[in-house]
């Protein structure tokens, strides 16, 4: 079985999690997703996509 889910929705799940349970202030998260957006404006973009496109393909068994 094979369920597909945008990493969008795990790193939300994750940040909401991180809110609620660990006490994460909202506003860190803020500020971490605005960095997010900032470093896929710098040439390290496709260094991250190349290497979470990766991790997913280790983490799914599909790495050849």
């Amino acid at each position: 079985m094979t369920v597909n889910l945008p990493i969008v929705v795990v790193l939300g799940l994750i940040a909401w999690l991180a809110v609620k349970f660990l006490g994460v202030r909202t506003w860190l998260v803020v500020v971490i997703a605005l960095f997010g957006f900032y470093l896929a404006d710098t040439f390290l973009a496709p260094a991250i996509d190349s290497g979470t496109r990766n991790g997913v393909e280790v983490v799914n068994g599909t790495h050849d």
